[in-house]
């Protein structure tokens, strides 16, 4: 029997990877085979080809459908990131078809300012012919699609990386928190001392406690010996948050001292001139580590390194 590398790479082919997939999902090879348009005689014939490449069974019949072996859990997750990898490539030919160098796939969480991405996005393109998809959500989401081969990159915070082993990280830059409310109640509040209790009381717009900012906004008023408040709506959206504190002067929220300046140039939103003494945890570029660096990634950072630096000695 040929060692098991060389059977993967003689036998393995990409629909046996699709069939893995499809059979997990769907745990039955008679949704399997009308998902895939092909017969169920067909279907079974190929699970029993793929497990013979693998060596043994990828499935267990079960009462209520087949469930993956130990096996199957690895041949899933080893089958999507190689189909994800796959469809990376399908963008960069695309790319380099449309006349572009190649195509990444980065995210980034929604309190990163556009003075950030905006110029970083520019550059790539301009001196690389590099194109972008950019995904926002939270760190630990985008982590998910980092580790799942979804994305090339990620823009977030890495206090909430675990099992950091696949993982680099380094350190962009540091962000500091901005109280902002409505125009009126900020020139109300600019007036008088914070008061953390009667602050709990008042209408917040939060992230998700989950959230690193979150988390340090509950110990912000805990450490102030009053109870964290119960936000009215818990989002990252900066649309949605201007949009609120347009038409309502009696909302809050807590955001990093950037997006805060990016906000109040919409005129909807001030910052309220408070000093807090704690910093959010910082912004890093979070990278899966590569035996071959990636050119387009390695572009991207030297450009993103860029971008922090003017920023930085500009403030």
């Amino acid at each position: 029997m040929l060692p098991s590398s060389a059977r993967l790479v003689s036998r393995l082919k990409m629909r046996h990877l699709a069939l893995i997939l499809n059979i997990a999902e769907r745990e039955s090879l008679t949704r399997v085979a009308e998902a895939m348009g092909i017969s169920q005689p067909a279907a079974t014939k190929a699970l029993a080809e793929v497990e013979s490449i693998f060596g043994g069974p990828l499935f267990t019949r079960t009462p209520r459908g087949l469930r993956l072996t130990p096996l199957g859990e690895l041949a899933v997750v080893r089958a999507r990131h190689m189909l994800q990898d796959v469809d990376s490539w399908a963008l960069e030919m695309e790319a380099q078809r449309g006349g572009h160098a190649a195509h990444l796939n980065v995210g980034a969480v929604p309190f990163i300012s556009a003075r950030v991405l905006v110029p970083t996005i520019e550059r790539l393109h301009q001196r690389h012919r590099i194109t972008v998809t950019l995904e926002r959500a939270t760190t630990d989401q985008l982590l998910q699609s980092l580790r799942g081969h979804a994305l090339d990159c990620v823009i977030g915070r890495a206090s909430v990386m675990i099992n950091m082993q696949e993982l680099h990280h380094e350190l962009l830059y540091a962000q500091r928190p901005a109280l902002i409310a409505n125009p009126r109640l900020a020139r109300r509040m600019a007036r008088r001392k914070p008061d953390w209790r009667e602050l709990a009381d008042m209408n917040w717009i939060l992230p998700r406690p989950a959230t690193p900012i979150g988390s340090m906004v509950s110990e912000l008023f805990t450490r102030a010996g009053a109870r964290p408040p119960s936000p009215m709506i818990e989002t990252y959206s900066m649309d949605v948050i201007t949009a609120l504190m347009n038409n309502d002067d009696s909302l809050l929220s807590i955001v990093p001292e950037d997006i805060a300046a990016d906000l109040s140039r919409i005129g909807s939103v001030t910052v309220v001139p408070w000093t807090f003494d704690w910093a959010l945890p910082p912004i890093s570029l979070i990278r899966r580590k590569r035996e071959v660096p990636m050119e387009a990634e390695e572009r991207f950072t030297e450009i993103l390194r860029e971008v922090c630096r003017e920023i930085d000695d500009g403030m």
